[in-house]
């Protein structure tokens, strides 16, 4: 079984503090590049893989969907989505995307945000997820980048002239992390970008965009924190079909 680190109080706690927690999709600043690789969602039936509150869910609703499932191990996280919720046309459900199964051609849309770096191997799942979508079905998700998620110390490095440069090492050294935020502990995996897309492509999918996402200047400008993920992707952002 993964993991269940989002039911660990004081990360599940810490979490909630995230601008992405409290604001939603408008507080994650990379929702306008994802929304950009969505396809027609009127009519469509969609899965969110890690669903956490459910704010894709009813994204997705707003948006057109028929149905939409949300799937997260969490049983902390899915109490939360399901008091936002107030939508017959969303369900919840518990799932461990390490093992999970679904039913061949019953989707139009999978889609999972930052959620991918916590399995050990993608290919069970994206086997998976691409006999479950219709032919022409897409998947569209996210996952932290190899190059924030490579060091085996997760951090800044400051030279003498205070210029700060982000760790990359390891870089080719792929398989677990230990990451320390919200929580000790936190166990995630890193491969590198052209593992991802290969494994992808193995699985039979089209590649038809890769974003390894920073901020433009009127996000920064709006919001300075955000310079630093200008550095360094901190994310990448992939679209496939079927």
């Amino acid at each position: 079984m993964s993991q269940n680190i989002y039911d660990n109080q004081a990360f599940f706690d810490g979490y909630a503090q995230l601008p992405r927690s409290q604001f939603g999709l408008e507080g994650a600043p990379e929702w306008a590049a994802i929304q950009a690789m969505l396809p027609d969602l009127t009519g469509k039936r969609v899965i969110d893989l890690g669903c956490g509150y459910g704010w894709f869910c009813r994204a997705a609703r707003a948006a057109g969907a028929a149905e939409v499932t949300g799937v997260d191990l969490s049983e902390k996280m899915l109490a939360r989505a399901r008091e936002l919720t107030h939508d017959s046309g969303i369900r919840y459900q518990t799932g461990d995307l390490g093992n999970l199964t679904l039913p061949s051609q019953a989707y139009d849309l999978v889609y999972s945000s930052l959620t991918l770096h916590y399995l050990p191997d993608l290919a069970p799942l994206l086997a998976t997820i691409f006999q479950a979508l219709q032919p022409g079905g897409w998947l569209v998700f996210t996952t932290e980048h190899p190059i924030y998620t490579c060091p085996v110390r997760q951090g800044w490095l400051t030279d003498g002239e205070g210029q700060r440069s982000w760790a990359v090492n390891n870089y080719q050294h792929e398989g677990q992390r230990i990451s320390n935020w919200l929580a000790d502990g936190v166990i995630k995996y890193h491969r590198t970008l052209g593992t991802t897309l290969n494994a992808l492509m193995a699985a039979g999918f089209t590649l038809r965009c890769v974003n390894e996402w920073g901020p433009d200047a009127e996000q920064i400008a709006s919001t300075p924190a955000l310079a630093e993920e200008a550095e360094r992707p901190m994310m990448v952002l992939i679209s496939a079909q079927r």
